[in-house]
């Protein structure tokens, strides 16, 4: 974001939910706003490369054959980690910590299976165990960890 101008002055704020999105799921209003602030300013070059290199890897992950998936992923992730152009420090440092874990990564076209629910499972109950510093008894706190993970609040009526 610029320094200069307020936040919701910069384009790039006002484009945050499209630079999330898909290309394919963009209509053409969104691809034109998308374009036109990228472009807008050469500091914000960076995250045009960085939205394109996010793009890349959603099309490799999601590619019909796995085959040519990992094949695609595999020269994505050789790119990053080596071709980039100078200034995009936080590109090339996820680029090398991506090249690092390849294996982990290549893996998935390998298996057609991810750890993501796992880690999502994980994610939610450091977060309760982030907010539960206060319980004492372990029978409460496991309650409510698994209502809190589970959604077993909508099956219990007593909470």
């Amino acid at each position: 974001m610029c320094g200069h101008r307020g936040r919701k002055d910069d384009p790039l704020y006002k484009i945050r939910r499209i630079l999330h999105t898909r290309t394919e799921l963009l209509t053409d209003k969104q691809k034109i706003r998308l374009f036109e602030s990228l472009t807008s300013h050469d500091a914000h070059a960076a995250v045009e490369i960085t939205y394109q290199v996010y793009q890349q890897l959603i099309a490799a992950y999601e590619h019909r054959h796995r085959r040519e998936g990992k094949k695609l992923m595999y020269k994505i992730l050789r790119r990053i980690r080596t071709g980039l152009p100078a200034g995009l420090t936080e590109l090339a440092q996820l680029g090398r910590s991506l090249w690092n874990r390849r294996a982990d990564i290549l893996a998935y076209f390998d298996t057609g299976v991810s750890n993501g629910p796992v880690e999502a499972i994980n994610g939610r109950l450091e977060h309760l165990r982030g907010i539960a510093q206060g319980f004492r008894n372990l029978d409460h706190y496991i309650l409510r960890s698994l209502l809190h993970s589970g959604q077993l609040a909508e099956r219990v009526n007593a909470l």
